[in-house]
């Protein structure tokens, strides 16, 4: 039985004062769908659910003042602190809006209350710009609103650092980000990139015509992911091809991150929408083996915060990522957040 899936083995319970992991549960998962709309398919991911509240998102927290993320003065790195009662959940690929320019997260964290500054890596959505916007503050950030609608960026900012290092990877994020654009732009019929901050990914996800453009999809696959209460993640493909999955601890949190989540992949969708016909939507045993099969590939395991590691499997075929307590407090593999992406 595959740990990824049976809910699912280690919940975190999400208290204000710990974040303590009580003993692992299983049970068989299961996929369902898929759920199409044009050319996007949607698959849902069910097993056993943590009880109990689910941490804040980061929007969440940065709308109730909870947190704060502020400049460091490296384009790299950001730092977070949670000042509130109850633990943040952050997940990598979270786009946030303001500072000297947007960034996209690297890692799947979860803050506890009370943190002091945690030093986070980022990588730059937003070539070009490093001074506040009109309106906005220079040296922190107001939103989380928003989520890579790319699977090539995610894989860019989440894989394993190549011998050129850093730099190489943030001129991949930043071609992405321009190739998203340009997608966008011509599948929509009109420029999606801001008169305020041409290279600005959050600035043209907010454009009014790709809004409307994105409005069909969510109308019809947002409320799908609301019905059961033993959804615990999501998979989608694109034009007949498997993109990404996310699985949570909880159903809880999946509804939390889902109205994010079905923006990103219908972003994703209309940037790759061609004319003509689209292939068949995989099935839902191809989404099983895509899952199991991601877990193959190169090990690698990083401390990405304190009291945080990050496990990667990287392969030819899929990129996976775990985000686990460094230090969990009972047996089993308990999780914060799981990823895989194809390639």
């Amino acid at each position: 039985m595959r740990w990824y899936w049976t809910g699912l083995l280690g919940a975190l319970l999400f208290t204000a004062s710990s974040t303590a992991l009580p003993a692992p549960r299983g049970s068989g998962g299961q996929v369902s769908g898929p759920f199409v709309h044009q050319n996007l398919a949607i698959y849902f991911l069910h097993g056993d659910s943590s009880s109990g509240p689910a941490p804040l998102t980061l929007e969440e927290a940065l709308t109730k003042k909870a947190a704060k993320l502020t400049e460091t003065g490296q384009v790299d790195s950001l730092d977070i602190e949670n000042t509130g009662d109850e633990p943040i959940f952050v997940q990598s690929g979270d786009i946030v809006k303001g500072g000297q320019q947007d960034r996209a997260l690297v890692a799947s964290l979860l803050i506890p209350p009370h943190s002091g500054r945690t030093r986070i890596a980022v990588y730059c959505v937003e070539q070009g710009r490093w001074s506040g916007r009109p309106g906005e503050d220079p040296k922190a950030f107001s939103s989380a609103a928003m989520a890579l609608p790319s699977r090539a960026a995610k894989i860019a900012i989440k894989a394993p650092a190549v011998p050129a290092g850093a730099g190489s990877k943030q001129l991949e994020v930043w071609k992405n980000v321009k190739t998203v654009q340009e997608q966008l732009s011509s599948n929509i019929g009109a420029p999606v990139a801001s008169p305020q901050s041409q290279t600005s990914l959050q600035l043209a996800l907010e454009n009014e015509a790709l809004a409307k453009a994105m409005a069909g999809y969510v109308i019809e696959l947002q409320p799908l992911g609301e019905k059961g209460s033993d959804i615990v993640g999501y998979a989608f493909a694109v034009n007949g091809k498997l993109s990404t999955a996310d699985i949570y601890p909880s159903n809880a949190l999946f509804r939390k991150m889902w109205g994010k989540l079905i923006k990103a992949a219908a972003a994703e969708a209309i940037a790759a929408r061609t004319a003509g016909k689209t292939d068949p939507a995989p099935s839902t045993n191809a989404v099983d083996l895509f899952l199991k099969s991601a877990e193959d590939g190169t090990k690698a395991d990083q401390e990405v915060a304190r009291g945080i590691r990050v496990e990667t499997h990287d392969s030819s075929r899929a990129l996976y990522s775990v985000t686990r307590p460094a230090n969990p407090a009972s047996p089993g593999l308990p999780f914060i957040h799981q990823n895989y992406l194809a390639k």
